[in-house]
């Protein structure tokens, strides 16, 4: 069910990257960046590793520049994977950390967001986190929905989101394979009244947008090209 794909380049984790800060948002630790008198809010939903990986807040600060309020919760709560520990695989790991687990806590932090005064709220998710995102773009708690290169998100997933849903894809990928990636966008572009958009990326692997090697300028150019993807996407549909 879980191919090495998910635990491959794992990032040096850092509680204190990024420009933004730490605190407690429907009852979770969320890294929050721009402004909170914003009325439009992205929230950013990690892959297995967690909400401290210092691209993915490097991300988030990018989305908040662009006038968003950004919410990246921690729906691990301190658990991220660790690919060294031999005896917690993958699939021992998930199955603490179920998505289903993390749509729900999602609910009281959409919650908290709207008493802030939040009027419309777009959700981005990474490998784990975009299952989670597109339960959330199936309810119709969110204004739009971006799943960049999705784990375990299936055709009926697809069948089911109710808003704009934008799919960014990886060449190779076994999690979700080009093929797959193809019949998502059969799906999206037959369902009446529902906006998708769909990418595969050449020459990339699985978790390229938020586990690419800084130093390495082709790998951050593809991941900056997925990141305005997301964003001309958001700035289309949470307005």
């Amino acid at each position: 069910m879980s191919g090495p794909q998910c635990c491959e380049h794992p990032p040096s984790l850092n509680p204190n990257s990024g420009s933004g800060h730490v605190e407690q948002l429907g009852g979770l630790s969320c890294y929050i960046a721009g402004s909170p008198h914003s009325k439009l809010a992205i929230l950013l939903v990690s892959d297995i590793y967690g909400y401290e990986a210092p691209n993915f807040r490097k991300l988030a600060d990018k989305v908040s520049a662009a006038g968003f309020y950004v919410v990246a919760p921690d729906f691990l709560y301190g658990d991220p994977y660790v690919p060294d520990k031999a005896e917690r695989p993958l699939p021992v790991w998930i199955k603490d950390h179920g998505m289903d687990k993390g749509f729900e806590d999602t609910k009281p932090v959409i919650e908290a967001l709207k008493s802030k005064g939040v009027s419309a709220i777009g959700a981005a998710g990474f490998c784990w986190g975009a299952k989670v995102v597109v339960e959330l773009a199936k309810s119709g708690y969110i204004q739009a929905a971006v799943l960049l290169h999705p784990s375990f998100v299936s055709l009926d997933d697809i069948k089911g989101v109710k808003v704009p849903t934008a799919v960014l894809g990886a060449e190779i990928d076994q999690m979700s394979p080009p093929a797959l990636v193809k019949q998502f966008e059969e799906i999206l572009t037959a369902k009446p009244g529902v906006d998708g958009f769909v990418k595969i990326f050449p020459g990339v692997a699985h978790g390229w947008t938020v586990r690419y090697n800084a130093e390495d300028a082709g790998a951050v150019k593809c991941a900056e090209e997925a990141h305005q993807d997301m964003l001309g996407w958001f700035s289309k549909y949470v307005k």
